[in-house]
């Protein structure tokens, strides 16, 4: 506005800005201050092949991510009115995008400090490989949260577009964090249990991108779920289905991505040791108690859950021990291998992309089963309690389980661990 101003009094000598693009805020005394959501307006105006942006210093690096587009940073007014008058005066701004993107592959935790819990890091490790939501149910301190934080790190590595898709989102909402110029590392988002619905999902008179929208192509964890208002739960249906969420006003109407996977936790009931076998963590909840506590979490949100994993107290041999854990790169190799198969094989789907991402339709043709698997799988029905919607979630993940093995056919094998990870449809917990 200012360049505008001086330019419609004659005091600036130049009569056409359209090559560029100017943002900043400027301040009192003449600086341009950094703004957010500098990247994607960099990038709409590569795409409309606009000469160069003007920008705040502090904006420099985001800018240049949009490879191709001349990026000037200007300290202040007078110098931009100078810059306008004679671009000769600064040298376009540039980075290797590459090798900003390889430095930033870093994750401060790691699988490795897990202790025990062996079946519950290969439910992760499956959830992982197949793109599958997933809920853990255990007592307080046994690990939930920490198996939480490091879930991100064993999913596959984030290509290029996905990493600009993601700082996108983080720049316009101003989480992009100071000095960062590309978010290479999956997002892990934890919200309060007291978040509201706009706090979850974006919302306000300005729409602005929510939780879901800021773990894209991430991890949301959402723990002790059942703590969480039951509406705000269940507005997640709709971009855990679409992986998108909009938002409508009266003025506009916002779409924000929103392709996240669900780590949910929560305690098998209100005081958190329902199953203990230890008589000092004796379980005081009565049958309703636990039926009401449960049934927090809706069938249709859970029907959106692939795998629920019990996840039991850490065992005292097991907290002392010194032997180190399987690190976390070693599982993402495995992972890695197993989505490349995936990949191969929805080649031809448009949006499917992982196991998770199959409709009923298509478990026919990618998760054909033998008599044996089909007979196992009816007992696992009828003799166990599972649900209906139990049955497509166990063909699903039996195809993961079995990409990780790198066989072509789901096996009886396949079949019975993908049963050991529906929980939650047992009778058990009816």
């Amino acid at each position: 506005m200012a360049v505008g101003i001086l330019a419609a009094t004659g005091q600036v000598l130049r009569e056409d800005f359209s090559d560029f693009v100017l943002v900043g805020e400027l301040s009192l005394d003449g600086a341009l201050k950094p703004v957010h959501g500098v990247l994607p307006i960099a990038m709409k105006a590569l795409a409309e092949g606009k000469k160069g942006i003007i920008v705040p210093e502090g904006n420099a690096k985001e800018a240049a991510i949009a490879r191709g587009l001349n990026v000037f940073p200007i300290p202040n007014l007078a110098q931009a009115v100078s810059f306008l008058e004679d671009g000769a005066s600064v040298t376009p701004f540039t980075i290797d995008i590459d090798e900003v993107f390889n430095g930033a592959l870093k994750y401060p935790v790691d699988f490795t400090d897990v202790k025990g819990q062996q079946l519950t890091k290969r439910a992760l490790e499956v959830a992982a490989a197949g793109g599958h939501n997933v809920i853990m149910v255990g007592p307080p301190g046994s690990g939930k949260t920490m198996l939480a934080r490091r879930f991100p790190t064993i999913l596959p590595n984030m290509t290029l577009d996905e990493a600009l898709e993601t700082t996108k989102i983080h720049s316009v909402s101003g989480n992009l964090p100071a000095g960062e110029a590309l978010i290479a590392t999956r997002p892990y988002r934890s919200p309060h249990h007291t978040i509201s619905n706009a706090g979850l999902v974006g919302g306000g008179p300005t729409p602005r991108p929510g939780e879901v929208s800021l773990a894209h192509h991430g991890v949301l964890f959402l723990d002790e779920m059942p703590e969480f208002n039951k509406d705000v739960l269940e507005v997640l249906r709709q971009p855990m289905e679409d992986g998108t969420v909009t938002i409508a006003r009266a003025a506009l109407s916002l779409t924000f991505p929103a392709r996240f996977m669900l780590v949910g936790a929560m305690n098998p009931c209100p005081c958190g040791f329902f199953g203990s076998p230890t008589p000092e963590s004796k379980c005081n909840c009565t049958p309703q108690q636990i039926t009401r506590y449960m049934s927090k979490i809706s069938g249709p949100l859970l029907d959106r859950i692939d795998i629920h994993i019990e996840v039991p107290a850490v065992k005292f041999k097991d907290l002392s021990s010194a032997e180190a854990g399987e690190p976390s790169v070693a599982i993402r190799e495995r992972v890695n291998l197993a989505r490349g198969r995936q990949l191969a094989r929805f080649a031809g789907h448009k949006g499917m992309y992982c196991n998770a991402h199959m409709e009923s339709k298509h478990l026919r043709e990618f998760c054909p089963i033998d008599n044996e698997s089909l007979d196992l799988l009816r007992r696992a029905i009828t003799k166990l309690g599972l649900s209906a919607r139990a049955y497509d979630r166990i063909l699903k993940v039996s195809r993961t389980i079995a990409d990780l093995e790198g066989t072509v056919d789901i096996h009886p094998q396949h079949i019975a661990e993908a049963i050991q990870y529906r929980s939650l449809d047992r009778s058990l917990w009816q």
